[in-house]
């Protein structure tokens, strides 16, 4: 992947060109997806669709004036720091409130792609273009608040509030999350697999030690550089790594406490019973931030831990 500091203003309008035409087809499936419940909102995505539309051909027009006719194929996969959004125009029904939220993210993320092309941009023409989207996707964000406001008047939230509450997501409830899933079902198997070589609580805890803390400085750096936060809005990635870091370390440790207890068959059992404890905090916190059923998070949690808890018994005892 490429950062997105380090393209050039071909390589800059390359990337909007690809971003425009996606958010077109984007807010086109809305449209459709919408038209039957909410036939106001969804003859709003149709204009939106239509304005992404007017915004792609006027950077292709741009671009063929600067640098002529072949556009380089580049994609948002393709540069560190831009969200993957969730494909949710593919569900059926679409839920009015879940499209309003990402149609905002969607918005909020590409203001802020050509507020920082516009810091790097030195052409007059590049830069008079790239102010003009600007303003223009300030207007579209209100749009998709007030897409709340007339569909559901009783639930809609105040614009601070969301943009508050989706700041606390990204940039610590995601990558906390991803850190104690890390640290609670990838330290599953060397720990009980030197419990079950050993039968030695003292070796097992230094095991578990090791992997826990090992597990969270690589998943600290692997954070950290991931994404630098300039363009998704997740904020700092140092500080998004020391949580990452941190919440890794807490869910290995918490399965490895218990081997300070000397008694072999005491302290695997109360691990045991820490580990269905800790798959379960898993599952709450799916369930409550990420909009995943508490059940189907939780049978996917407890499958994936029991699988590795499963591996490590089964070389421990090989």
């Amino acid at each position: 992947m490429r950062r997105f500091t380090d393209l050039d203003q071909r390589e800059i309008l390359a990337l909007a060109i690809s971003l425009e035409e996606e958010h077109s087809r984007i807010y086109s499936d809305y449209a459709a997806g919408l038209s039957a419940d909410y036939p106001a909102s969804a003859k709003i995505f149709t204009e939106l669709g239509e304005e992404e539309n007017a915004h792609r051909r006027s950077l292709i027009e741009l671009f063929q004036k600067k640098f002529g006719d072949h556009i380089p194929l580049i994609r948002r996969h393709d540069v560190s720091g831009l969200v993957r959004h969730d494909p949710i125009w593919m569900v059926r029904p679409l839920g009015i409130e879940k499209v309003r939220r990402q149609a905002q993210a969607i918005e909020e993320e590409t203001r802020e792609f050509y507020s920082s092309a516009l810091k790097r941009a030195t052409d007059a023409d590049i830069r008079k273009l790239l102010g003009d989207l600007i303003e223009t996707e300030n207007h579209h964000v209100g749009i998709a608040q007030h897409i709340a406001d007339v569909e559901l008047t009783n639930e809609a939230r105040s614009s601070e509030a969301e943009t508050s509450r989706r700041s606390f997501v990204l940039q610590y409830v995601q990558p906390g999350l991803n850190g104690l899933i890390d640290g609670s079902i990838s330290t599953l198997a060397p720990i009980f697999a030197a419990a079950f070589a050993t039968h030695n609580t003292w070796q097992t805890f230094l095991v578990g030690i090791a992997a826990s803390i090992g597990a969270g400085i690589s998943m600290a750096f692997a954070e950290a550089l991931s994404d630098d936060g300039e363009i998704s809005g997740r904020g700092n990635p140092w500080l998004r790594g020391s949580v990452t870091g941190a919440m890794t370390t807490i869910g290995g440790l918490g399965h490895t406490m218990p081997y300070l207890i000397s008694d072999f068959r005491t302290a695997t059992t109360i691990a045991i019973g820490v580990v269905f404890i800790e798959l379960w905090i898993i599952a709450g916190i799916r369930s409550r931030y990420m909009e995943t059923k508490f059940w189907r998070a939780a049978l996917e949690v407890v499958v994936g831990g029991l699988i590795v808890f499963a591996v490590g018994i089964l070389i421990g005892s090989a």
